[in-house]
């Protein structure tokens, strides 16, 4: 295992070495998605391609808190690791492994059996309904190996490694781009094929990750052993994951709302805004590196008492962030219209999606803000702030502005009022990082 201590040496070459491969990772994660809907879009249509962002977005929403949980798992054991305490990382191990994977047979279950009542509560279209809920109910059943390998993932990069798990993203990856065609065309199952391709490619890098895991003993984790989680740890796990969980079904629950408006608007828009959503998710991904890197690298230090080189972390964060946002502003105003015409051919639709990134990308900057010292924030276990703050991005922000500007100005509206949300929000993410208690939190006795 490629190892690092964030504790000592050179901020801006260890945030840079550590945060590419977290990138890389977060491209291949993507593309996941991306894959799937070129497939789809280009083989089965527009109207498949808007059942799979509809579909998209319930499977997230539903696994938001797993994924919040899974979250924590930075925070808690590059703490610990910054602290060199190997005892509390054995114990720790055992009880997010046995709490991750209750989770995830819960919330697949729940979500496999009522699909039909959340297509509905979010208002999907009736052409696309049958589709959506075809390919969401098989996405379901394979929500233990999504989470499996992304926890083990994000446990390798609290320890400094972020290079291995981009070895389980890639063969996750590459099996989607193969299998989708097969099992879409070859195979004759249409868009639930490309539902099976997806779950065949997670379970195997699910298997991958612990075949690697077991093959190297003594390479930085200590030796696994299951064993019945101590209530000190079940507390602080709640405490960290029951926010973090949270904030995850915020988004996600804000971000549903958004396309129950967008539905309203008819396939086309849904079309152009699907397609619009994935290049935006693919270009905030440097943002989100940057924010889980300066996450883990922030909690070792922590964990170190080093709170000058936290400030070093941050300021090193905000500086990367404003150049590579101020990047992707330049290259989506001059080529939104091709990437967008990737996934989707329909001129209403393209035109749609069009609008949609050139408007947004103006305010890309200021969520990538966010990113950065949300992330510095959530490595000292602050998770209810962040919880707070948002909140207050999604909810007293976000959906009332695009709701407004809908009203003022139709579908043009829809990107207008997020930016503005982001741009506020950063206001406020900016203020409780220089003002608020977060670094007084304390995780351990």
């Amino acid at each position: 295992m490629v190892k690092s201590d964030f504790t000592e040496g050179s901020v801006p070459r260890k945030l840079l070495h550590f945060s590419l491969p977290i990138l890389f990772s977060n491209l291949l994660q993507a593309s996941l998605l991306l894959i799937t809907g070129l497939w789809v879009g280009n083989l089965l249509g527009s109207a498949a391609f808007a059942a799979v962002t509809v579909a998209t977005t319930i499977m997230v929403v539903l696994l938001a808190f797993i994924m919040g949980v899974n979250n924590a798992t930075l925070t808690v054991f590059a703490q610990l690791k910054g602290a060199n305490n190997q005892a509390e990382i054995s114990s720790y191990l055992s009880a997010f492994t046995i709490l991750l994977t209750v989770l995830s047979l819960v919330i697949g279950l729940a979500g496999y059996f009522f699909t039909e009542a959340l297509l509905a509560l979010l208002n999907t279209p009736a052409s696309i309904s049958v589709a959506a809920k075809q390919y969401l109910q098989i996405m379901f059943i394979g929500s233990l190996f999504l989470t499996g390998y992304n926890f083990i993932g994000s446990l390798l990069r609290a320890f400094g490694d972020s290079r291995t798990p981009l070895y389980f993203v890639l063969l996750a990856t590459v099996l989607t781009a193969v299998l989708n065609p097969l099992f879409i065309v070859g195979f004759n199952l249409g868009l639930a094929g490309a539902a099976w391709a997806m779950i065949l490619a997670q379970t195997m890098a699910f298997i991958y990750s612990l075949f690697y895991l077991s093959g190297r003993p003594g390479a930085g984790l200590p030796a696994f052993r299951l064993q019945w989680p101590k209530l000190s740890e079940i507390r602080t796990i709640l405490q960290l994951g029951v926010p973090s969980g949270i904030q995850m079904i915020v988004i996600y629950a804000g971000m549903a709302v958004i396309l129950w408006m967008v539905n309203g608007f008819g396939e086309d828009v849904v079309a152009g805004f699907g397609a619009a959503q994935r290049l935006d998710n693919i270009v905030l991904l440097p943002a989100l590196a940057l924010g889980s890197a300066v996450n883990a690298m922030a909690a070792q230090n922590i964990g170190a008492n080093k709170w000058a080189r936290v400030a070093q972390i941050s300021k090193v964060g905000i500086i990367y962030n404003l150049v590579v946002m101020i990047f992707f502003v330049v290259l989506l105003f001059i080529w939104a219209e091709p990437l967008v015409k990737l996934f989707i051919s329909d001129e209403e639709g393209v035109a749609f999606g069009v609008s949609y990134l050139r408007t947004i990308a103006l305010f890309y900057p200021f969520i990538g803000l966010n990113f950065i010292l949300n992330g510095v924030v959530r490595g000292a276990g602050a998770m209810f702030q962040i919880l707070a703050l948002n909140i207050i991005s999604l909810w007293l922000l976000r959906v009332p502005l695009a709701y407004w500007m809908i009203s003022l100005y139709g579908e043009s509206g829809i990107a207008l009022g997020i930016g503005i949300s982001f741009l506020i929000s950063s206001l406020f993410s900016v203020a409780y990082y220089r003002w608020g208690g977060w670094r007084s939190k304390q995780l351990f006795a």
